[in-house]
């Protein structure tokens, strides 16, 4: 009998890193991949996502949770939403496991879900730190309602058995954004400028800014300030990716379009690019711009600088290439002008990424398809030290 794996996603991002080991799901005979997509896959804000996904996979429930507003009480009632239908849907499916990618509050409704219904998880990118934002307390949560656990890094799988994690349950298989640049044929300079309909200058960036949610109120002033700053580098053309659904995200993006629409003649602003053309556009910018985890994990393998402003992924591990500055307009110039120093063009020559090789979805599917689940629901509190 087929092992039935559930995989939830919810948001542009976590489909991206998801999309291998959905493939190796797929394509072994003695599984049985089944396929949940909710959040803001179904939104039109987010540009209705799940129609890219369903050519690429046969989705299995759509469950709708995400509300008009961005508010913390949006995100709160979305996430109640999310519980009651992604309920209903598990029941349905009974799969004999689930797979949850981070930290995105529909993550968390998914999680709720399945521990409520006695259902097995597995999660993959535990233990890591996002001390500017809600996800870190988010994931930990995760951590604890998870039965195996799927670590980018040994640090951040050190600090998952540190939570209370069995370590033969808690496994080191690298990031899975990483599988995507060793699989996907990245497309050129030309073809990128044709898909975008937007030409490149000498020097370009790639910006997402997402909000933060452990600052409140404060998003939008960071913001003000990293537009302030890329308004006096006239010599930048500048693509903006979207922010994410959480508190503040629409009010962002309003902004974005503002300043994309005074600056129409170098700076361009997209809802969603999809895996393919955002690895693609990362790889032949000259430095990735904001908050956005990308900058941290994927970049550094392409020798693309990354400007990592404020604290939203501040205690994540960080390659050299990585910039951190204020999310004040003085600082964030003077972190995009050292990106064209002689001195760190070096840097990007020599930097190695922390996150593994790149054979990440492999791993994890080994994991799943041989793992024994009879007993796995009860969990013993592992000690560092016996109190």
């Amino acid at each position: 009998m087929k092992r039935k794996i559930c995989v939830i996603t919810g948001s542009r991002a976590e489909y991206g890193l998801l999309y291998w080991l959905l493939r190796e799901i797929e394509s072994d005979a003695s599984l049985q991949l089944q396929l949940v997509v909710t959040g803001m896959h179904l939104s039109p804000e987010f540009g209705l996502t799940y129609r890219v996904i369903s050519r690429d996979f046969k989705i299995d429930k759509k469950v709708e949770m995400m509300l008009s507003s961005d508010t913390g009480v949006g995100v709160a009632k979305s996430i109640g939403v999310g519980i009651m239908g992604l309920a209903d849907a598990l029941v349905d499916l009974d799969p004999d496991i689930i797979v949850l990618l981070g930290d995105r509050f529909e993550t968390f409704a998914a999680a709720t879900s399945a521990m409520c219904l006695n259902i097995p998880i597995a999660h993959i990118h535990g233990g890591e730190l996002t001390e500017g934002a809600i996800d870190d307390a988010i994931r930990h949560s995760i951590t604890k309602m998870s039965h195996l656990h799927f670590t980018s890094t040994e640090s951040y799988r050190r600090r998952v058995i540190q939570l209370g994690e069995d370590p033969s349950r808690v496994f080191n298989v690298g990031a899975l954004g990483l599988d995507n640049l060793n699989r996907l044929n990245l497309l050129s300079r030309s073809q990128i400028e044709k898909e975008l309909g937007w030409s490149f200058r000498d020097k370009n960036v790639l910006v997402t800014f997402h909000p933060v949610t452990l600052e409140p109120g404060k998003s939008t002033q960071y913001v003000r300030e990293l537009l302030g700053a890329l308004e006096e580098l006239p010599e930048l053309g500048i693509i903006f990716t979207a922010a994410n659904a959480d508190h503040d995200g629409m009010a962002i993006n309003a902004m974005i379009r503002d300043f994309c629409f005074k600056y129409s003649n170098r700076a361009v602003f997209f809802a969603n690019l999809g895996q393919l053309l955002y690895l693609s556009t990362l790889k032949h910018v000259d430095a990735v711009v904001g908050n956005s985890s990308s900058g941290i994990i994927e970049a550094p393998s392409l020798r693309t600088a990354t400007i990592n402003i404020g604290n939203r992924q501040k205690g994540r591990i960080k390659a050299e290439s990585v910039i951190d500055c204020r999310p004040m307009k003085g600082s964030i110039k003077d972190a995009i002008v050292k990106v064209f120093s002689n001195e760190f063009k070096a840097v990007l020559n020599r930097v190695e990424n922390p996150y593994g090789d790149g054979n990440t979805s492999a791993r994890i599917m080994k994991i799943l398809k041989e793992y024994p689940l009879n007993g796995i629901l009860k969990k013993n509190f592992y000690d560092l030290n016996k109190i």
